[in-house]
């Protein structure tokens, strides 16, 4: 058993972090003072005042945010990095104002904030590869059956075989099923590689006979009135118990728990976004990219809009209603790509490949996506994103909502003008089903670094139902 083997490795990953920090700390004293990039130097500190710094202030706040961060739970149900990175970006963020403050208060205007600001990107990007590379080992040797936690599962119904299948199929957890209790005459049965050690009468005996690391509860509702019971056993022998509720078959989504006063609320659907720091992020990102967009394609749009208007009768920009963030509407532009049509018509009415309304100019715009630059203006009004599920007419959500089971769902997140269904290539006439469920996977799992992944593959790759 390896009940010890977390605090080790947390000691291990503080000197880690610190020694990360320090070196991030020089690498940018050294980009600051060293060369030439950042401009003139004028009046500065010598290397020792930021050795002082880097003991006194740097290193105890980045420690002290990476544990108020959470960045030292023990991460075996995360498969990928992409949580403490994201952990990591706010940290250094949070560092990078803390330390220009501490600056501040003491009254020190020779400090180089260049130098901090730089010092928050590298150790943005040594963290993320320390964390990488400790995750990699990690997952090796779980996977090689080493540095395993021992469970011992409380049930022997299809809750608790499901919670041991998902744990054999995936050794980089690092968990491996000891055993199950359950029904008296189950007594030896094996089941996803794992025995039925006892009946549930004899977790006392099993648990003083054993050692181990956790006990999963996954009992049926009917035997509820057994738990306190069963929790008084493990916390008689040191163990904490953990509960999978036997109603989380009607939990569509991650649950997160809120609390008011001492009495625990679970929500049954967690959204990212609606943390105010990640909804920062996300918000800053949306601003900078849409303007870095608009000047880099603002020769593209003019010749569109100059194409358009000597080709076709009609205003150069085509504004839709569509509904957005919270089911509020709001104005979506375009450029127009059709014939000016009856706005009832326009309401109601799908694109099809061959439709007949679309200009000479409107069937090549539409084709290469340049029809939807103008929302880039959207993004900055704050209107849409540029990723998250594409917004719909009014008419549609009307219709859709009552068909499609969780439609709404896609409304607590700003609209985009790309997002995870689209580079699925549910685009168009395709199944609005999937195209749902694809966004509702991405409104509970959004992090920057999915955002990101989504903007890159929206460029490279071409979307066939783009027409």
């Amino acid at each position: 058993m390896i009940k010890q083997n977390q605090r080790v490795l947390n000691v291990v990953m503080v000197l880690a972090d610190a020694l990360v920090v320090t070196i991030a700390l020089f690498c940018a004293w050294w980009l600051r003072f060293k060369t030439t990039l950042f401009g003139p130097i004028g009046g500065h500190l010598g290397l020792q005042s930021y050795v002082l710094f880097l003991t006194f202030a740097v290193i105890p706040t980045y420690l002290i945010l990476y544990f108020s961060f959470g960045l030292y739970k023990p991460y075996r149900t995360h498969k990928t990095i992409f949580s403490e990175a994201t952990k990591l970006i706010k940290v250094n963020i949070v560092a990078f104002f803390v330390l220009v403050a501490i600056l501040f208060i003491v009254n020190e205007p020779n400090f180089s904030r260049i130098m901090l600001f730089l010092l928050a990107i590298i150790a943005t990007v040594f963290g993320i590869t320390e964390r990488f590379v400790i995750r990699s080992f990690l997952k090796e040797i779980r996977s090689n059956n080493k540095n395993l936690k021992h469970i011992l599962i409380v049930g022997d119904n299809d809750l608790a075989y499901t919670f041991a299948r998902k744990i054999r199929n995936n050794p980089y957890l690092g968990f491996v099923v000891s055993g199950f209790l359950g029904k008296s005459n189950h007594v030896g049965l094996e089941i996803e590689g794992s025995k039925i050690i006892g009946a549930f009468k004899d977790l006392d005996d099993v648990l003083e006979k054993n050692n181990f690391d956790r006990v999963v509860l996954a009992i049926p509702l009917k035997y509820y009135f057994k738990i306190n019971e069963l929790v008084e056993s493990c916390e008689k022998v040191g163990i904490k118990a953990e509960i999978i509720p036997d109603y989380i078959r009607y939990f569509p989504a991650q649950p997160s728990v809120d609390m008011i006063e001492d009495i625990p609320i679970i929500n049954i659907r967690y959204v990212p976004l609606d943390d105010a720091f990640n909804n920062f992020l996300k918000s800053l990102s949306d601003y900078i990219i849409s303007i870095i967009a608009i000047i880099i394609t603002s020769p593209i749009m003019l010749i569109t809009a100059i194409a358009i208007k000597l080709t076709s009768k009609g205003p150069i920009i085509f504004k839709q209603e569509r509904i957005g963030y919270h089911g509020k509407p709001f104005m979506m532009y375009k450029f127009r790509s059709m014939k000016v049509q009856n706005p009832n018509e326009e309401k109601s009415e799908w694109t099809t490949k061959d439709d007949p309304r679309k200009t000479r100019v409107g069937n090549f715009i539409r084709k290469t996506s340049i029809d939807e630059l103008p929302q880039f203006f959207n993004v900055l009004k704050g209107d849409m994103s540029v990723v998250g599920p594409r917004p719909e007419r009014p008419y549609f959500v009307e219709e859709f909502k009552e068909k499609i089971p969780k439609y709404m769902v896609k409304h607590q997140v700003k609209p985009g003008l790309t997002g995870w269904a689209q580079i699925h290539g549910c685009r168009g006439n395709t199944s609005i089903k999937k195209r749902i469920e694809f966004d509702i996977e991405y409104v509970e799992n959004w992090h920057m670094g999915l955002d990101l992944a989504i903007m890159i593959k929206t460029v490279v790759k071409r979307n066939p139902n783009a027409y």
